[in-house]
């Protein structure tokens, strides 16, 4: 068994920060690819950023220049730190990760976190 637990979602004013991470636990050999998608009311769930194991990253332009993704892979944990956050980054923010077990490979995603931008 896999699982992703997320931490770090929260309220907080336009113009603040916030750090969340996701730390895979279980059966695991190696993690190919991580990333951080998340979905607003009535939107499609979206991709914020990715961070693949040798630690290239992309980023939705959305959120270029704002939020950075990070891994530690001794910890099998990714983390995005959220800087000038916007009302419109409102959403449930997941992670995902491309893993890779003892007994084959899996796409696995966290529960979810609540991360609300308002004053």
């Amino acid at each position: 068994q896999v699982q992703l637990v997320e931490s770090g979602g929260g309220l907080v004013q336009p113009g603040g920060s916030l750090r969340l991470s996701c730390a895979a636990s279980g059966s695991i050999f190696s993690i190919n690819a991580m990333g951080w998608y998340r979905q607003a009311p009535g939107k499609e769930r979206e991709l914020v950023a990715g961070i693949r194991s040798g630690g290239r990253t992309n980023y939705a332009d959305s959120v270029k220049g704002r939020f950075t993704i990070s891994r530690d892979n001794a910890k099998n944990t990714v983390y995005l730190q959220m800087d000038n956050l916007k009302p419109e980054d409102t959403a449930v923010y997941y992670c995902n990760a491309d893993i890779i077990r003892f007994d084959g490979r899996g796409d696995y995603w966290g529960q979810g976190t609540q991360v609300t931008v308002s004053s």
